[in-house]
């Protein structure tokens, strides 16, 4: 007699409906909690927790002063991970960011190597203005970022687990800057502007953060739940129409036929790794909404900050005033 397979299948569905209820309660209470310190940048915070849910890396483009760096403080402390921060300077060694070895000797006269950890053992790592760094160092931390280890002496180090980067650039000095190439902003799931903050945010911030007390984030979650969370981001069932989305709007981003008449516009395109940040991405904002699967609504919202960094457009198509914002939405605006 075979067995009975369908009590189990309900009861995995039941299980997992559980969990999505649960962990997404959780991820809003973040981003309650992550809300009362950081004002009038909710789409950030949104974006933000939508890119450690998808177990990625993050890139924030911002000019001084809009709590970037704050934003890591209260990551760290509202999902429970242990952060740390980098701040890139143009001398900053690859030795700064990864560690050394030091040689070290007993009381009875052995010596022996001993490797001492540098920052980017940590669950969640700032680097502040990467693109202040020598390509050699920028190298170094986006090997850890794609590999999730570090090679020291010929012997390899695991980074913690969960491990996120987010790196902030400044538009508007470029002087003595080391732009990153094409193949490491790649490693980048997610580009993030940031941008001023509107009037009656402005006006929040002012009062909140100069007063005599000053709010404190407060956890919300630990870095294993996080864990849990990201793996139940990968379970989550996706609709054929929304793969359907997704790999017309990345095809219609390259130049070629699948873009129309929008392709003479664009000089390259992203890779497939863009197709698979999409999907990551589209079932993390339906977790964090509270929902049992992703719609292409999620494709179209996460479309920009996933294929921004990894597209360009032609010299012609900037001299007419086209810019990659406009390229995209045109082409998100397609699929739905």
């Amino acid at each position: 007699m075979a067995p009975d397979t369908s009590t189990e299948s309900d009861a995995d569905a039941l299980a997992a409906l559980a969990d999505i209820e649960r962990l997404g309660g959780q991820l809003r209470q973040a981003r309650a909690a992550i809300g009362k310190v950081i004002y009038g940048q909710q789409h950030v915070i949104d974006q933000t927790l939508v890119a450690l849910l998808s177990g990625g890396h993050l890139l924030l483009i911002g000019v001084p002063g809009l709590a970037k760096t704050k934003l890591v403080e209260t990551l760290g402390i509202v999902l429970g991970m242990d952060s740390k921060r980098i701040q890139f300077t143009p001398d900053l060694m690859p030795a700064d960011i990864l560690g050394s070895e030091v040689l070290e000797e007993s009381d009875l006269g052995h010596r022996s190597f001993r490797f001492i950890q540098g920052p980017v053992f940590a669950q969640l790592l700032m680097a502040d203005e990467i693109n202040r760094a020598s390509p050699r160092t920028q190298s170094a931390l986006l090997q850890a970022m794609q590999e999730q280890h570090v090679t020291v002496a010929g012997t390899r180090h695991d980074v913690p687990k969960p491990f996120h980067v987010l790196a902030t650039q400044n538009p508007i000095e470029q002087e003595g800057t080391y732009p990153l190439p094409e193949a490491q902003l790649d490693r980048f799931l997610m580009q993030i502007d940031v941008d001023y903050p509107d009037a009656a945010a402005e006006r929040r911030i002012v009062f909140e953060t100069t007063g005599v007390d000053e709010v404190k984030p407060k956890a919300a979650m630990t870095s294993d739940e996080l864990i849990a969370a990201q793996r139940l981001v990968r379970r989550l069932p996706v609709g054929e129409s929304v793969v359907d989305a997704i790999l017309k709007l990345v095809r219609s981003a390259r130049p070629g036929p699948d873009a129309g008449d929008l392709g003479k516009l664009i000089a390259w395109g992203p890779s497939p790794r863009a197709s698979q940040a999409l999907m990551l991405v589209a079932r993390a904002r339906a977790l964090l909404d509270g929902r049992l699967a992703p719609s292409i609504d999620d494709v179209i919202a996460m479309a920009e900050p996933v294929l921004k960094h990894r597209m360009a457009l032609t010299f012609a198509a900037r001299a007419d005033g086209e810019t990659l914002g406009g390229v995209i939405a045109k082409l998100a605006s397609r699929v739905g």
